[in-house]
């Protein structure tokens, strides 16, 4: 009966993996992405109308503020993104995002109570702000040490602090917009289940990516568009007035070889570094040559934010992801397949000659480090890829739960399916040693407390049942994965020309920044699960200030503050009078109409308005 759950679930990989795909260049031919007639390339923008924003990047941190800056009031929003296509990596994002305290934790949290007997992964806590904040802070290491200036501590904090509260909107955002995320598993670096993803087998980046894509669509094209093959150069600044920055107005890309310009506050969203194997990644952290990497060898973006006047910040914090699927049919590829974390989180274990050695859950950083002190693989086929022997074994439990995940690492022969019978002495000693920790609900000596999905061992089957089961077995190794440094933003999101210890931050006016091309959010080492986060918590702050900054829509603002302002005093009434019902109906309807106003929105949480009639 597994046997044949496993073949079916390998058939509808199949099936469904390219029919994901299909449906994306679906959705993405029907998405406003202009392009000209006679030629596969992008057209060029046209001026942009009053009331506009340029996003640079196509990614979640992009799409995120495309949408929020359109909510905001903006008339149109124009993408330019330089690859052929949009989506960036965030399309291939694959272990979940962030988000605490959520409905969909509360849920899990039941069903895990109810069952608590046979589940020994059971949290019986409830996640909490705190307890995301208290992570993502020992996640990011010596950033915190003592010995840091207290204004760079203090800024940071800000950036977490930000991340963090915003982390449940994010997720009731992408719900509300149709992206499923019901599913929550514990990360490495985490003290909760807290990262989501959806039941299907498409993967949260496609899923969240997709869906954001269709939305955006039914703007129409005169108040959103993608403009592919643009390459921004320079930003376009006016006259400093000395000590400030001066203001940036606008961009100046190339395309099919032609400069052009485009006017307008722009949001830089164009991923990090860690493809700039030659470049940036080169210069920062040399020592790193020769690691293969998840990321394609394409230059970063910094440099084109500092000649503006931008702050770098942490450029030699590179994140290790410790589990990469060394391919058997191409081992010295360059460019892997990520081991999504949750196949950890779910249960996985990693073996090193048949046996564990490092808690699979402790941080990113700290498992890598652990594989990189074992002995380095040998070179194969003449390569020179630095790489190492570990296994990443799944059971049966563990498989199920992240199937749409397993289908396709089998369909591409990353993983490989063994009876446990067939398993060599070592391995098959641990497996009985690590389902007795799982049935007995036991930390073990690397200090692992959540087991996931497991279940091979722990029930009560003979050992002849358990030697005919199947467990999922490949080879991984650690990889360049995300950049945790980049340009220094507060918690505003705006580009800040002065250092992140100075006392007084300087903002250059007409520039944001959000996703990976920041820097200062994570520290040495982000939690797994906190990058789609911060592209999206980020993305929608830059949006709406964006929008803020452009004339038209100040006006906007002080036109909805003076049409409230008479309605400001009676809203603080505790007992409604019929005056002051109508007061709660008229700032529900500017609410209505105005969802990402950042006035009404102050307005209405001042006045603890949620739950009035």
């Amino acid at each position: 009966m597994r046997r044949r759950r496993l073949l079916l679930t390998i058939i509808v990989s199949a099936i469904l993996i390219p029919l994901t795909a299909v449906i994306y260049h679906r959705l993405i031919a029907s998405t406003p992405i202009r392009t000209s007639p006679d030629s596969p390339t992008a057209m060029v923008p046209p001026p942009l109308p009053s009331r506009s924003v340029i996003v640079v990047g196509s990614g979640l941190a992009g799409l995120a503020a495309a949408y929020s800056a359109l909510q905001a009031g903006a008339n149109s929003v124009r993408v330019l993104e330089r690859s052929a296509k949009p989506g960036g990596n965030s399309m291939k994002a694959s272990s979940g995002i962030n988000g605490a305290p959520t409905r969909f934790q509360l849920s899990q949290l039941r069903k895990d109570t109810q069952k608590d007997t046979e589940n020994a992964d059971a949290d019986p806590d409830p996640d909490t702000e705190r307890s995301f904040w208290q992570d993502t802070i020992a996640s990011a290491g010596s950033r915190f040490a003592p010995s840091a200036p207290q204004a760079a501590t203090a800024h940071r904090k800000s950036l977490i602090t930000t991340l963090v509260k915003q982390s449940a909107e994010a997720i009731d955002f992408l719900s509300s917009l149709g992206v499923d995320l019901s599913v929550v598993a514990q990360l490495g670096g985490h003290s909760h289940a807290r990262t989501h993803r959806g039941a299907g087998k498409t993967p949260p980046g496609a899923s969240i990516m997709t869906t954001l894509l269709g939305k955006l669509k039914e703007e129409g094209p005169d108040r959103f568009a993608i403009f592919t093959e643009c390459e921004v150069t320079r930003l376009l600044t006016s006259t400093a007035q000395a000590p400030d920055p001066a203001p940036v107005t606008g961009v100046e890309y190339t395309q099919n070889n032609e400069i052009h310009t485009l006017s307008g506050p722009v949001i830089f969203a164009t991923g990090g570094f860690a493809g700039d194997t030659h470049g940036l990644l080169a210069q920062h952290r040399p020592d790193l040559a020769g690691l293969p990497s998840t990321n394609e060898n394409r230059p970063g973006a910094h440099n084109v934010l500092s000649r503006a006047g931008a702050k770098l910040v942490d450029m030699d914090s590179v994140q290790i992801h410790p589990t990469g699927f060394v391919d058997p049919a191409n081992p010295q590829a360059p460019v892997k397949f990520l081991a999504a974390e949750m196949l950890r989180g779910e249960g996985g274990i990693l073996l090193y000659q048949g046996r564990r050695f490092v808690n699979e859950l402790d941080t990113r950083e700290h498992v890598s480090r652990v594989i990189m002190d074992l002995p380095e693989a040998a070179k194969e086929d003449g390569g020179s890829l630095k790489q190492w022997d570990v296994q990443l074994l799944l059971d049966p439990g563990a498989a199920e739960a992240a199937e749409g995940h397993v289908g396709f690492y089998l369909w591409k022969g990353l993983l490989k399916k063994v009876k446990v019978k067939d398993l060599d002495e070592a391995t098959r000693q641990t497996v009985e040693e690590y389902a007795a920790l799982v049935r007995d609900g036991r930390p073990d000596e690397f200090g692992r407390r959540a087991f996931g999905r497991w279940k091979l061992g722990v029930g009560s089957e003979e050992e002849a049942t358990i030697d005919e089961q199947e467990v999922c077995i490949g080879r991984v190794t650690p990889i360049t994965h995300f950049t945790m440094g980049g340009v220094l933003i507060d918690e505003n999101a705006r580009v800040l020309a002065s250092d992140i210890d100075a006392e007084e931050k300087k903002p250059i006016p007409g520039l944001w920044a959000a996703g990976e091309i920041t820097g200062g959010v994570h520290g040495d080492n982000r939690l797994g699960g906190s990058s789609l986060l911060e592209c999206v918590v980020f993305g929608r702050v830059a949006g709406k200030q964006a929008v803020l900054a452009v004339p038209q829509q100040r006006e906007l603002n002080g036109n909805i503050a003076m049409q409230l302002s008479p309605f400001s005093k009676l809203a603080q009434a505790q007992n409604y009078d019929q005056t002051g019902l109508k007061t709660l109906l008229k700032i529900k309807a500017y609410r209505n109409k105005y969802p990402d106003s950042p006035l009404v929105a102050a307005l209405w949480d001042e006045r603890n308005l949620s739950t009035c009639p």
